[in-house]
């Protein structure tokens, strides 16, 4: 058993939790100049990667959710010290159809997988294969779950695998120069794999063999020879975050709102959690992997915590502190005044244009959409559907001029030649106020018409395009709509019970939360909520119009619609237009499962490289440096 040279009075930074050395001798030489040898563990040397077998493995399935989809095919290659120990490869029968696009995709066709045995079968044998191993994967988290979905509805228990995931690993590994993203059909030409990706399960396992190997010539140089090093490698954590862990001694538990601020006070980070304290905390651990998160936590000063009555009231708290405030390093809900809106103007011939804010009397408002893109979609559905002029001047119901080429091409009646009178426009614009406040059928048939003529010919493409149209401009309708039955409400109640016996109460006028609190068991609801209305803030503005954010108000519908909310109490009228999109909703369904069909094996996480990793001396490996009391080396700190 080797021994590891260990200083005899560790440095100032190491003594917290380590044993005291005995004193030296009289006469010795200078403390920090000899060095005790004490043998070494074997939880000191770790495991050698020499002496580790892997079992990298790769799936093919019916989609990209191991609730609604299933696996098709399994591959596996098992590995150790380079050489290739053996090899796994089924289909797998999913018991269902597999989804055309998969087929094209992968190669396996339903047919192909009729006679091949059902996964309960299959995981046995696999597991089997995989006994005492390390499992190794590309994007792990989707070919592990899938694996431990399938364990659970079979009854098979899953075996606690240590795991390697090589996208995690590339990212930690490689600059932005070498490759510009960590996928596999990136890394495989980058080293230079003897297999080729091509979504076959035993390809792709084979190649990401080669990509593991590879990776693992990049650790040689920076000291990391073990598993324990390995596993660790992408759950280090920067020193200068783990030093800030103080942060959060004065956060309270409970619901509320925390916002990290910066050298001079300023909000650099405003959220939300049901347990703020654990929240905190979590952003000095090696869960919190976002690099924007990293470098914010990296000039937090201190953290400031609000304490909220319920969740409701939490996540009100945070959206209009992001607002007022703007901390940069927050993404969503910091401009709401740039929402979007279709406005279709006040005057003789109407239009339609996209503005940014909505003034009572100005015409009719369709929105707010998120971005350009979406308004740009709506606005391009109407004008399918309605013969609406695009011309942006003025006109005049006297005054004529010549026509362009839309009234050529029959997409407007030419109002601005004399052809259509104000009161057959006014009909015409008529349909677009009526989607608007209640019933979009006029207007969204005859673009369903036209998507259905349109795919029957063939042009398929054309035809995703027109019904993503519509899918936008529904949404915009339905959006409005339920915005307006509750701006028209002047006061209503909620509650949803606590867990504990008690109540969580709301108050909101005109969709804006105004008072919060929690009756707690063994309290009068009614008493509790006659206070809470003695305090309650009062909403500016006019009767009728939202006293709130668009985002606020639908905060609060949708804390309104979960199931066990009671409405205690309410002065007005609270009714959703008719028929509104109701007959809309299966259609807007079939869109939304279509477009997460697209890509069903996207891999949202953030894995693109680093471009300026940190470097580990080489020969010494980050557990060394914390044995010597030193802050374990990074391999990139602005991840």
């Amino acid at each position: 058993m080797p021994f590891l040279p260990v200083p005899s009075s560790p440095p100032a930074a190491s003594r917290a939790g380590s044993a005291e050395l005995p004193p030296l001798p009289a006469g010795t030489a200078s403390p920090d100049r000899v060095l005790q040898f004490v043998q070494g563990t074997i939880d000191d040397l770790g495991t050698l990667l020499a002496d580790v077998t892997f079992v990298v493995v790769d799936l093919e399935t019916t989609g990209g959710s191991p609730k609604d989809s299933a696996i098709t095919e399994i591959g596996a290659v098992k590995v150790r010290a380079g050489e290739v120990l053996g090899e796994f490869q089924t289909l797998v029968d999913p018991g269902r159809e597999i989804p055309p696009y998969i087929s094209v995709l992968t190669g396996i066709t339903s047919m192909m997988v009729a006679a091949a045995p059902r996964i309960e079968s299959v995981l046995p044998a696999f597991l089997e294969f995989a006994r005492g191993t390390v499992l190794v994967a590309h994007n792990a988290p989707f070919d592990l779950g899938f694996l431990r979905a399938a364990c659970e509805g079979s009854g098979i228990a899953w075996p606690a695998f240590a795991s390697v995931d090589t996208a995690v690993l590339a990212r930690r590994l490689l600059t932005r120069d070498e490759v510009p993203n960590c996928k596999l059909g990136t890394l495989a030409p980058f080293f230079s794999t003897s297999t080729q990706p091509c979504h076959r399960a035993l390809d792709d396992a084979r190649a990401t063999v080669d990509v593991l190997h590879g990776l693992f010539e990049r650790l040689g140089p920076l000291g990391v020879t073990s598993l324990e090093e390995l596993t660790g490698l992408t759950r280090n954590v920067d020193p200068q975050r783990r030093r800030k862990r103080h942060l959060a001694e004065s956060v309270p538990h409970g619901p509320g709102v925390y916002v990290f601020r910066g050298p001079r006070d300023e909000p650099l980070y405003v959220g939300t959690s049901a347990d703020l304290r654990t929240r905190v905390r979590s952003y000095f651990t090696a869960g919190e992997q976002r690099s924007r998160m990293t470098e914010m936590v990296a000039l937090a000063q201190r953290v400031e915590a609000l304490l909220c009555a319920h969740d409701l009231e939490a996540a009100v708290r945070e959206l209009r502190l992001i607002a007022e405030h703007k901390p940069r390093y927050n993404r969503r809900s910091r401009f709401p005044e740039r929402a979007l809106w279709v406005r279709l103007t006040d005057e003789p011939f109407p239009r339609l244009s996209v503005v940014r804010r909505v003034r009572p009397g100005a015409g009719s408002f369709l929105g707010p959409f998120p971005d350009r893109r979406a308004a740009d979609a709506a606005v391009a559905a109407v004008h399918e559907s309605l013969p609406l002029r695009q011309c942006t001047r003025r006109l005049s119901p006297t005054v004529f001029g010549t026509a362009c080429a839309l009234a050529d091409m029959g997409r407007c009646g030419a109002p601005c030649t004399g052809a259509q009178s104000r009161e057959e426009y006014a009909s015409v614009a008529a349909v677009f106020r009526t989607a608007v406040e209640c019933d979009p059928r006029d207007l969204v048939a005859p673009l369903l018409v036209r998507v259905e003529r349109v795919a029957g010919e063939g042009r398929y493409e054309d035809a995703a395009v027109l019904r993503d149209r519509i899918a936008v401009l529904l949404r915009a309708v339905r959006r409005r709509q339920r915005l307006e039955s509750l701006a028209a409400v002047p006061e209503l109640v909620l509650a949803r019970p606590d867990g504990s016996g008690g109540w969580k109460l709301s108050v909101v006028r005109r969709g804006r939360l105004v008072a919060a609190g929690v009756a707690v068991r063994g309290r009068s609801v009614r008493g509790h909520l006659a206070d809470l209305r003695a305090t309650a803030e009062t909403p500016l503005g006019p009767e009728g119009e939202l006293a709130a954010s668009v985002d606020e108000t639908e905060l609060v519908l949708r804390w309104m619609e979960k199931p066990g909310t009671r409405l205690v109490d309410l002065t007005g009228t609270l009714a959703s237009r008719t028929p509104g999109t109701g007959d809309y909703s299966e259609f807007l369904a079939l869109v939304e499962a279509g477009r997460t069909e697209r890509d069903p094996f996207a891999d949202t996480r953030a894995l693109g490289t680093t471009s300026r990793p940190d470097r580990i001396a080489p020969g010494r490996s980050p557990r060394d440096a914390e044995r010597r009391g030193r802050a374990p080396a990074r391999l990139a700190s602005r991840t």
